[in-house]
């Protein structure tokens, strides 16, 4: 019996931290709500490559990724979806972008209880924002390599 190969689509979330508070982005879809900066890794891209372009494209703020808190994956009927949330913190210039463009309508740095006031595209922003505030574990960003790379060493 012959299988058939599993279409896989990957998502990269980023949490990016700054002391206390946390960098949202207004959503062009999802009824224009607030969520942390994602999106699809595109062909060929690296999973953090991804994610960093994801956050300059949809906040104007270059990150550093720090770590990895998370790897979902999610077995579906057609296809699967894994999803790779990442810890960063800005690398350059701290303030977001106001001006709307194809990628979002605007981003912003908030604290939690400015979060509480926006509305939100889900309950899973606040979640995964109070408990990386409360000491989640995060992963080192070598936990996820290129196949082939030997044991031991770092990308």
């Amino acid at each position: 019996m012959t299988k058939e190969a599993i279409p896989s689509w990957y998502f990269a979330l980023v949490v990016v931290r700054d002391e206390d508070r946390f960098l949202v982005v207004q959503e062009r879809k999802h009824g224009q709500r607030w969520y942390l900066p994602a999106g699809r890794v595109e062909l060929g891209e690296t999973l953090a490559d991804g994610a960093r372009r994801e956050v300059l494209e949809e906040t104007g703020v270059e990150v550093e990724l720090t770590g990895v808190l998370r790897i979902e994956h999610t077995p579906l009927p057609d296809y699967s979806r894994v999803r790779v949330f990442y810890v960063a913190r800005p690398s350059g210039a701290k303030a977001p972008k106001t001006t709307a463009d194809e990628h979002s309508l605007q981003a912003r740095w908030v604290t939690l209880a400015e979060l509480r006031t926006l509305p939100l595209r889900g309950f899973e922003v606040l979640e995964v924002f109070e408990s990386v505030l409360n000491g989640a574990p995060v992963v080192p960003m070598s936990m996820i390599t290129a196949e082939g790379t030997p044991f031991g060493r770092r990308m």
